[in-house]
């Protein structure tokens, strides 16, 4: 049996380890949301929290994990008797990233509920994780519909499978916990408000507790059993504490006091909807109970606004999570709250988790904190490219202009790509469009082309009686059509001829208006930008479009118009990204004015470089940023070459160009 690093060890992520604590004493708050940086322990910690766990009694012999003090009356496994069970460990299920709707789910056999009229179910990970933890890496990276299924689950308490009128259901209660990078891509805020609380984390800027992090891992590593047991007697301490808080959790009061700062706070921050509300008096009673309390005070309340609220707050996908404390601290006094500091060492500690301190315990290392340290935000310049190419006349970045509503831009053909909103595919989920024999489990059923097959062979079957006699070989897998999601390269034009500060600021506002559109859409972007001699990758393919509208804003501009470069360049990461993802279609966005200056013919050899693309068949569109009364047009011989079409600024909002999807699809066809 492998050996987990011990939570109370993990070092500096106290909001981390607290609302991880609170979920396990009261998991209706709804789980946690942990967003951060690689390499900050997320992982380690929740892994760590499986073992903190009291044991569960189980009813012997079920596949869903009944309580056999009350089994579920509908447990497909049951009817059980109430009676004893067994005990055994709560368990912690690990969702993959890749995971099928089944595997999530469950799976119904279809071919044995026609064929042979037995129900057939084989749990999934739901039923796995009930009355347990359930984690997800990089949940932002999850398929939509599978993130929809695990919060419906989670928020009912129960799983449900529907199969051509077949249905199941059983019980699904867990301790829903996400871990997610932000630069990696974000969730929809839709997905985001059905997570409880959230915590932002960041690795320590502090030498000492870096030190301290590094000594334990490398001793956790060397001996990991001799490490562990160091800090059993902390473990076991903070295991008996969670057992005291459920206990406590039903005696908690809150009181009209703290309901209405609650409802206050909620109003303050103009959170949508009463699921914030909600949640914040959930993890109040928590944090009473956790503190030893059964009285809820105005520092639970303000600790579970600043959990429970900073994911709320998010409007668009280029907002940045977060909570402004002065105005939480204002709200709470004005709603005959006081904003108290309790000590962390005192009784109860404050809400916060021990910190695992005993005679076993490492020395604590000199100037550390009991507080944790504040998250390490980029800087306003951080992230910015290194190695700007030189050009005459470079002006400072200039702010975008307001975003606005873009009209689709959809690559043609059938694709097989992620699910996603812009074009069309052939996909698990969508309408259906015809039927194919099963190529292994089936589990879209096609009925009408089903009983097609079947109906020939009735009476070789010998049938006698209503029914219809139905084989295995007869089944028909229904083939559907929905959107995927492509991968848009962004090509920008930052060159001195797009210079003029109100030109650039419609350039970035139209860039930054499609990249709204790509988030909304679930593609993947990437951004090169070409400027004095020669393009580079500002932002490789990522699915975290405020990553790219970060780049979009630190970008300067000045020097000659290599649009030869820029070509060239994104034709090698389109052929890196058919390596890594061969599936997800590219739609190429060259953004230029297409005034090709620098170098020996620039107008040959963009030209040259653009047919490389038209001869690979990339969907493109050309975005002509020219402006002014004398018009040379040559953005759209930039987009002939390319196989495209171009289109104004004013004609790419979404009132405007009510053709230009049939414009481009038509270009690629005649193309083909």
């Amino acid at each position: 049996m492998s050996t987990h690093f011990p939570f109370t060890a993990v070092v500096g992520q106290q909001d981390l380890q607290l609302a991880l604590l609170l979920n396990s004493v009261a998991p209706n708050i709804g789980g946690v949301l942990v967003r951060g940086e690689k390499g900050t322990a997320k992982s380690t910690a929740v892994r760590a929290l499986s073992t903190l766990l009291p044991e569960v009694a189980v009813v012997a012999g079920c596949r869903f994990s009944c309580d056999p003090a009350s089994p579920d009356p509908a447990c497909p496994d049951g009817p059980h008797e109430a009676g004893t069970g067994v005990s055994r460990d709560a368990r912690m299920v690990e969702l993959p990233v890749g995971a099928s709707e089944d595997r999530l789910v469950g799976a119904l056999d279809i071919e044995r509920a026609l064929a042979d009229g037995v129900k057939a179910f084989e749990p999934g990970l739901l039923a796995d994780a009930h009355r347990g933890i359930l984690y997800v890496d990089e949940v932002n990276l999850l398929h939509d519909h599978l993130v929809d299924l695990l919060l419906d689950a989670a928020a009912m308490g129960a799983s449900y499978v529907e199969r051509e009128g077949v249905s199941v259901r059983h019980a699904a209660r867990f301790l829903l916990v996400g871990t997610m990078n932000p630069e990696e891509g974000e969730l929809r805020p839709q997905l985001l408000d059905r997570f409880g609380l959230t915590v932002e984390v960041a690795a320590s800027r502090e030498t000492d507790q870096r030190v301290e992090v590094v000594r334990r891992r490398l001793a956790f590593d060397d001996d990991p059993a001799a490490f562990a047991a160091g800090w059993a007697d902390e473990e076991d301490a903070l295991r008996a504490r969670i057992v005291a808080a459920r206990a406590l959790l039903p005696d908690v009061r809150l009181g009209d006091a703290a309901l209405r700062q609650i409802a206050a706070t909620c109003a303050a921050f103009e959170v949508d909807g009463m699921r914030a509300d909600i949640v914040m008096a959930r993890t109040a009673t928590a944090l009473a109970a956790w503190a030893g309390r059964t009285e809820v005070l105005a520092e639970d309340v303000r600790q579970a606004a600043l959990l429970a609220l900073p994911h709320r707050r998010r409007r668009n996908p280029f907002d940045a999570p977060g909570l402004d404390e002065d105005k939480l601290d204002d709200t709470l006094e004005q709603n005959g709250g006081e904003d108290e500091d309790p000590d962390p060492d005192g009784p109860g500690g404050g809400g916060r988790p021990p910190r695992g301190d005993g005679p076993d315990t490492p020395p604590r290392p000199e100037g550390e904190s009991d507080d944790p340290p504040a998250p390490s935000l980029p800087e306003q310049g951080q992230g910015q490219e290194q190695g700007q190419p030189s050009g005459g006349g470079e002006q400072q970045p200039v702010r975008a202009t307001e975003p606005f509503r873009t009209k689709m831009l959809s690559v043609p053909g059938l694709g097989e790509g992620a699910a996603g909103r812009r074009s069309r595919a052939r996909t698990e989920h969508g309408r259906t469009t015809g039927a194919r024999r099963p190529q292994g489990a089936l589990t879209k059923l096609h009925l009408a082309a089903t009983v097609q097959a079947a109906a020939p062979h009735q009476r070789a079957r010998g049938r006698s009686g209503r029914g219809l006699v139905v084989r295995r070989d007869d089944l028909r897998q229904a083939t559907r059509e929905g959107r995927e999601g492509n991968l848009v390269l962004f090509v920008v034009d930052a060159s001195g001829s797009m210079a003029a500060r109100q030109r650039m600021a419609a350039v970035k506002g139209a860039v930054l208006s499609l990249l709204l559109d790509a988030y909304q859409r679930r593609d993947k972007v990437g951004l090169i930008t070409f400027r004095g001699k020669d393009a580079e990758v500002a932002l490789p393919p990522t699915s975290s479009v405020d990553a790219a509208a970060a780049r979009l804003e630190l970008l300067p501009t000045g020097g000659r118009t290599p649009v030869a470069a820029g070509l060239l360049k994104a034709h090698e990461v389109l052929r890196v990204e058919r390596l890594r993802d061969p599936s997800r279609r590219p739609l190429l966005v060259v953004v230029t004015d297409g005034r090709a200056t620098g170098g020996p013919d620039p107008v040959a050899l963009a030209t040259r470089a653009a047919r490389l693309h038209e001869a690979e068949g990339i969907a493109s569109v050309v975005v002509d940023c020219e402006s002014g009364p004398v018009r040379l047009g040559l953005a759209c011989g930039l987009a002939r070459d390319l196989g495209g079409s171009a289109v104004t600024l004013d004609e790419l909002r979404a009132d405007s160009i009510a053709g230009l999807v049939k414009d481009v699809q038509e270009t690629n066809r005649r193309a083909a």
